[in-house]
């Protein structure tokens, strides 16, 4: 199985996103199109060698729980070590902090491969990248001195501590207390829940980001603070000391993504645990955001891409597997033919790609807006930009969470009974990206967050700069022969989502608004979505009106197929859900929940 395809990877990232024109700035000055294919080169390279070959053996031997210690097959750490010697864990961070200062969408190309060969491997480098990003951005500089070096060399891990075992989501009833013994250490003391890569020993330490209260401050997330808490202790000259006093309580037995230690942890459990305040206390959930925005977009490409490894893997079972014959053979003694030739094993494929690529469109979108943000000097364009990439945060983790793992269930379904065993991998990708639809918040937390933060939050000032883009690229599309036969469908979506945020945004019942949050947020996706279609529908067919060869011509025709199949069949949909948010439905608000009481 593969975990890339390169002409997919060039054509968003040239043609479609044209990621050059950001090499040729200061930032990215050490970068061209030769180094950022030797980068992709090294990641496939590893991606497909080692973290493939072992998916199947860590999904089985899941980590277990062992006196008092996770252990995890040595297969793990070989290939996290094989991700640290190519430099990958240092990857974006600035030459100034030891890093490659690289652009984020060679971060997003490079990871991606690397979940899609093996997510439960890759959590454990996708955690200590972005704890890392959070100390480097808030962290004093005393703490970065000594931490941040191990971190980026990938020898020590690091993890995000947010869930309680009796507050799940609900953050504001955490219980964990941080009180201050002196010189800016505090005394942690508390228990955590879900917490992924909580505990193993393919390290020697572990740099747990902790939110907690410290006694006397606010109630709520407004007294949540920020704590850098190791699982050893660490001296002034960066050197490893004793054990910390985090204790492993248990561990949790998933669904899939099962490679991936996730730990109940007890803090101050047997002696003193001494945490590190990050910034100033009570700001904890504003850091934490941090780390938890860039963990959303991780996970929603970390759903497109498990969902890209079974499409290719059905694509081929479908395209090598003999099965019955054309609807208008019917002559048993005639050859049976491969499942792709019968039209619905094809529908089921086109909805794979049409989610997949898709998808992946709009993760690169976001990762090239964070490049922009970070070589943009001008304060409004970087408001605009910033707020952008707020507003489609949430549509990145949770669509593709959902939709790409419907595509997910079309790749077991192509296989058949096949499919629902261990001989293949789908049933297991399925598994692993269930997973995506639940952690860093909820398909119901990113609705709010769209509609009662993100949209209602500046009046509809972001939303409409987006929709202007889509409407650009509607006028354009129209001007095109095959292209324009897609832009009614997509005009349609464009006013009924216009109507439904003004009807949404008017709305002065939070409770009510609020009911349709989660509705909004998948049409909302949809409509993203059939931009990007629209998009790559435009140059595909402008570059089958050039001279192009066979195999291009091939991949470009496949595109129109898929932007078709999606504007048809899937943004439709959108539009019945949008026209459900402007009537501003209550049926779910209104439900008695005694409705729902089981005998």
């Amino acid at each position: 199985m593969r975990v890339v395809n390169r002409r997919e990877l060039d054509f968003l990232l040239y043609e479609m996103f044209d990621v050059e024109k950001l090499l040729f700035s200061e930032r990215f000055a050490a970068y061209d199109r030769e180094s950022v294919k030797q980068f992709l080169d090294t990641a496939e390279s590893i991606a497909e060698d080692i973290f493939l070959p072992i998916a199947a053996l860590v999904d089985k031997e899941e980590p277990a729980f062992v006196d008092g210690r996770a252990i995890v097959p040595e297969e793990t750490k070989t290939a996290l070590q094989a991700f640290a010697d190519a430099g990958f864990f240092a990857l974006t961070f600035d030459e100034d902090a030891g890093g490659l200062q690289a652009p984020w969408f060679l971060y997003t190309a490079i990871s991606g491969m690397f979940t899609c060969a093996n997510v439960g491997v890759t959590n454990y480098a996708f955690l200590t990248i972005a704890a890392a990003n959070l100390l480097n951005a808030f962290g004093t500089e005393d703490l970065k001195r000594r931490f941040l070096a191990q971190m980026l060399a990938g020898s020590w891990f690091g993890t995000m501590c947010l869930s309680e075992p009796q507050a799940g989501s609900s953050l504001a009833d955490i219980r964990t207390t941080a009180t201050e013994v002196g010189d800016g250490i505090y005394s942690i003391r508390g228990s955590k829940m879900w917490i992924s890569g909580g505990d193993h020993e393919l390290t020697d330490n572990i740099v747990h980001m902790v939110l907690a209260k410290i006694p006397g401050g606010p109630a709520g997330t407004k007294g949540i603070s920020l704590f850098l808490v190791p699982k050893r202790r660490v001296d002034q000259d960066g050197n490893l000391g004793e054990l910390n006093h985090v204790q492993l309580a248990g561990l949790n037995h998933k669904m899939g993504q099962r490679a991936t230690t996730n730990c109940l942890l007890n803090f101050g459990e047997g002696g003193e645990t001494l945490g590190y305040l990050i910034g100033e206390p009570h700001r904890g959930i504003e850091y934490m955001f941090h780390m938890m925005n860039e963990a959303r977009l991780g996970v929603g490409h970390a759903s497109v891409m498990a969902a890209q490894a079974g499409y290719f893997a059905s694509a081929e079972y479908a395209a090598t597997r003999p099965q019955g014959r054309p609807i208008d053979q019917r002559d048993p003694q005639s050859p049976q033919v491969a499942i792709v030739e019968h039209a619905d094993v094809r529908r089921m494929l086109l909805a794979q790609k049409a989610a997949v690529e898709g998808a992946q469109a709009l993760c690169f979108y976001c990762a090239t807006l964070i490049d922009q943000l970070r070589i943009e000097t001008d304060a409004e364009k970087r408001r605009q930009l910033s707020n952008l990439l707020g507003l489609l945060t949430p549509v990145v983790k949770s669509w593709p969470s959902e939709h790409c793992l419907e595509a997910n269930k079309w790749a077991i379904q192509v296989l058949g009974g096949y499919g629902y065993t261990r001989d293949y991998p789908v049933e297991r990708l399925y598994r692993d990206n269930r997973l995506n639809h639940i952690h860093e918040g909820t398909f119901g937390i990113q609705g709010m967050d769209l509609l009662n933060r993100k949209v209602a939050g500046d009046r509809g000032a972001t939303l409409d700069l987006l929709i202007s883009k889509m409407k650009q690229t509607v006028e354009e599309a129209s001007t095109l022969p095959r292209t324009a036969e897609l832009v009614g469908s997509m005009q349609a979506a464009l006013g009924e989502l216009e109507r439904a945020a003004e009807t949404l945004i008017d709305c002065q019942d939070v409770k009510l608004r609020s009911a349709n949050a989660t509705v909004f947020l998948d049409a909302f996706g949809h409509v993203v979505i059939g931009w990007f279609w629209l998009r790559q529908s435009i140059l595909a067919e402008r570059a089958l009106d050039g001279d192009v060869p066979e195999t291009d011509r091939s991949f470009y025709q496949a595109k129109v197929v898929a932007a078709r199949y999606f504007i048809r069949h899937e943004l439709p949909l959108a539009v019945t859900k949008l026209s459900l948010c402007a009537s501003l439905d209550d049926t779910a608000l209104v439900a008695d929940p005694a409705l729902f009481a089981v005998a």
